[in-house]
């Protein structure tokens, strides 16, 4: 009778474990339904752009900014303080007076998992040097973006300021 127990027991076991694992030998995940009023994203499927909120729009935002090799942004600031982290590459960055003025030789490397405050109207410039860079931004919204550079041609690579950045497709707007 102890042998028939173990042997079913065992039996049950090697059920659940085949019924744990997919085809392709990863196990299975199971992912119930959003609740209403939720986010879930998982990061193979995070946009860049904006993920949550509107840049444009009262109350909180957070988006994922794509900076591709030699794209930046020039002198700004922004009329809400922002909270930017790097996921992914070196982002490059100049900040406070000094950022008054255009010079990708003062830039200061942050790596992945750098955090920088850019305070309300903190004048700066930022960008990618040889390599894509991914940097995830949460504000207050509606946010403004002031070029400090006129005249044609002014402002940041790519065209004119956009409310908060957030642009995907490689235009590294901050």
């Amino acid at each position: 009778m102890k042998g028939s127990n173990l042997i079913r027991w065992v039996g049950c076991a090697a059920g659940a474990v085949a019924l744990s694992v997919t085809a392709s030998g990863q196990s299975a995940v199971y992912k119930p339904p959003v609740p209403q009023g939720f986010v879930r994203i998982d990061a193979d499927e995070m946009p860049t752009g904006t993920i949550f909120g509107d840049p444009s729009k009262p109350g909180m935002y957070i988006t994922r900014n794509h900076f591709g090799p030699g794209q930046g942004s020039r002198p700004h600031y922004h009329d809400q303080d922002r909270y930017v982290t790097v996921i992914k590459g070196t982002w490059y960055v100049a900040l406070g007076p000094e950022a008054d003025t255009y010079n990708p030789d003062k830039m200061t490397p942050m790596k992945p998992g750098s955090f920088v405050f850019h305070p309300a109207f903190g004048h700066h410039y930022d960008g990618a040097k040889d390599e894509d860079v991914i940097v995830q931004i949460m504000g207050m919204g509606p946010v403004k973006t002031v070029n400090l550079e006129g005249g044609a041609g002014g402002g940041r690579r790519g065209g004119g300021a956009a409310p908060g950045g957030g642009q995907s497709g490689g235009r590294g707007d901050q």
